[in-house]
């Protein structure tokens, strides 16, 4: 069965982007809009792997990883921040609220790929 994987950001492009490229590795997606959004869809299905931004409307990707991880069934889901933010007070700010990894954009799809393939849930 395939591993599926959560995006969340609310630029489109990037959303068909890190689908695309995932979809095409054999991973199933489920995109989110935002923070907001992506709790809503969170209801209890296995989720190997989260890919959010940072900046986000509505609530930004460090809200949404700290509250996610208080969810009882995502509470050891890696997730990873894929965002234009390379400061480090916001690096450790999502390392703080539970992100396992952080890629800048603009990104490469075998770093992409690299980086899902050390971080996916069996």
């Amino acid at each position: 069965m395939a591993k599926t994987i959560m995006i969340i950001d609310d630029s489109a492009s990037i959303r068909q982007v890190v689908s695309i490229t995932l979809k095409g590795a054999g991973y199933e997606v489920i995109e989110a809009v935002d923070g907001k959004d992506a709790l809503n869809k969170l209801t209890g299905q296995k989720v190997n792997l989260i890919i959010t931004d940072v900046n986000m409307p509505n609530m930004d990707g460090i809200t949404f990883v700290t509250e996610a991880k208080k969810l009882p069934a995502y509470k050891f889901t890696p997730m990873m921040m894929l965002t234009t933010e390379a400061a480090d007070d916001k690096k450790q700010a999502g390392k703080a609220a539970g992100a396992k990894a952080w890629l800048t954009k603009p990104f490469q799809a075998p770093t992409l790929l690299d980086a899902v393939s050390k971080l996916v849930l069996p």
